[in-house]
């Protein structure tokens, strides 16, 4: 009987790697022709079009920026699973990662017509740097997407005690009260009017904040925007500094 449940063990175990080796293997793979995509489209739009010809290519560009979002979920789920058995807490300052959130969605924004704003932060908390970065594009990507033009998006951290609270605020369309404890579903999506994407951010943001042990927070109202949390840990100053200097 032992050994029934042993290889059954075994076989779990051989057949999640190989859901792992293929996640990884598409990841990968699926980057170069994609890059070959966008490079083609960006010497295209480069050359005047008018008519239906513009409006092609809008819509080859508005369908690889889903490809790429996709993608990059598929990469993030692959490195919660790396990174599910690993330690992965460690004193990270917070100016860096904020610093590249900023300039990784500043361009996006600023198509979409909304105002974002990253505050400037000196605190530091115990995370993983991967993990973190990843919760907080998925956070910011969905703040950008569900906010109309002409809005706003906040990012900013606080401290409180022994915590770090990191908002991303929205002046977007609001989540329902009924669908607030459903957000963090795996292909789920509250405005189910949007075909595009997975539906995988905000599961994969609950599955990465619930592995490094932080705490995650939502609060909306429907037509006035969202704030989405991550309470972390403090790091000590002086420990954050001997982290960013190795």
């Amino acid at each position: 009987m032992n050994s029934r449940l042993d290889g059954g063990g075994d076989l779990a175990c051989a057949a999640g790697d190989f859901s792992a080796t293929l996640l990884a293997m598409a990841g990968h793979d699926l980057r170069q022709p994609l890059q070959v995509i966008v490079g083609a489209h960006d010497l295209l739009a480069r050359i005047p079009h008018g008519g239906a010809a513009q409006a092609q290519l809008n819509r080859a560009e508005d369908a690889t920026r889903q490809l790429a979002d996709k993608l990059d979920q598929l990469v993030e789920a692959l490195r919660l699973r790396e990174f599910a058995a690993s330690d992965h807490h460690e004193p990270v300052p917070l100016g860096p990662v904020l610093e590249q959130l900023a300039s990784e969605f500043a361009e996006p924004a600023r198509l979409k017509g909304v105002k974002l704003h990253v505050s400037p932060a000196r605190e530091a908390v115990f995370s993983h740097p991967v993990l973190l970065n990843g919760i907080l594009r998925n956070l910011a990507r969905n703040a950008i997407e569900y906010t109309p033009r002409g809005g706003r998006v906040l990012v900013l951290c606080r401290r409180h005690g022994s915590r770090v609270r990191l908002e991303v605020r929205d002046s977007g369309i609001g989540i329902p009260g009924a669908e607030l404890g459903k957000v963090f579903r795996a292909f789920h999506r509250a405005d189910m009017t949007r075909s595009e994407g997975l539906g995988l951010g905000l599961f994969i943001v609950k599955s990465a904040a619930d592995l490094l042990g932080h705490r995650i927070q939502v609060s909306s109202t429907v037509g006035r925007g969202s704030c989405f949390a991550i309470v972390a840990e403090a790091a000590l100053p002086s420990i954050a500094v001997a982290a960013s200097a190795t």
